[in-house]
């Protein structure tokens, strides 16, 4: 049931996603289903939890730097397969034992590399803004590729950014464009940005 409701969002959004609905796709009566969950909330805690298993748990046999970035990359990958998971991920006041387990292992991860208490909790935050604003911000990209850009770029921005008018917008974009520009490049740079600067907090008081 949580893995339809899952495809079903996948394809059309969870705003859409009702019990009737679910139960049409999964050739049953939509009061069967309550059963198993007493309410949609009940369902999206469920469904939030299969999400936080697919994001991979920072490796415990590496520096916190990578293991951290093994994570982020993960989390990115994960919601970029369940877009509608990104708002939601933080909504949950019953957070599952996925969840958790995977909560309990970014502190672990944190706190053994040296920070304390209260700079785990600056650094995990921070982490998780950075991984799901940028999830947020793919999301709502009006192309999916380099190439669909680059073809974006040639009929609809360029036109708009005539040199006389626009003089830095349109050199950034004759720079970047003729060199291939890739906007999935930026999670990286951006990660590592802020996994260098939390490394002096490490030991921090």
């Amino acid at each position: 049931m949580v893995v339809e409701a899952i495809r079903l969002a996948d394809l059309e959004g969870v705003d859409g996603l009702s019990m009737r609905r679910l139960a049409g796709a999964l050739g049953a009566g939509a009061m069967s289903l309550y059963y198993y969950v007493a309410n949609k909330d009940e369902l999206l805690d469920a469904m939030i939890d299969v999400v936080f298993e697919e994001i991979e748990l920072p490796p415990a046999d590496t520096d916190w730097q990578s293991a951290m970035r093994q994570r982020a990359v993960s989390a990115r990958q994960v919601l970029a397969r369940h877009r509608w998971a990104i708002g939601l991920m933080e909504s949950r006041t019953s957070p599952g034992p996925a969840n958790l387990r995977h909560r309990e292992a970014v502190t672990a991860c944190l706190r053994r590399a040296g920070f304390s208490v209260v700079m785990a909790t600056h650094a995990n935050w921070l982490l998780d803004c950075y991984v799901y604003g940028f999830a947020l911000q793919e999301a709502s990209l009006p192309f999916d590729t380099a190439a669909e850009l680059a073809d974006m770029a040639e009929d609809v921005y360029l036109p708009l950014l005539p040199p006389e008018q626009f003089p830095y917008l349109s050199e950034s974009a004759a720079v970047l464009f003729a060199a291939g520009y890739d906007p999935a490049e930026e999670f990286l740079f951006g990660l590592d940005l802020v996994l260098a600067a939390l490394e002096p907090l490490r030991t921090s008081a």
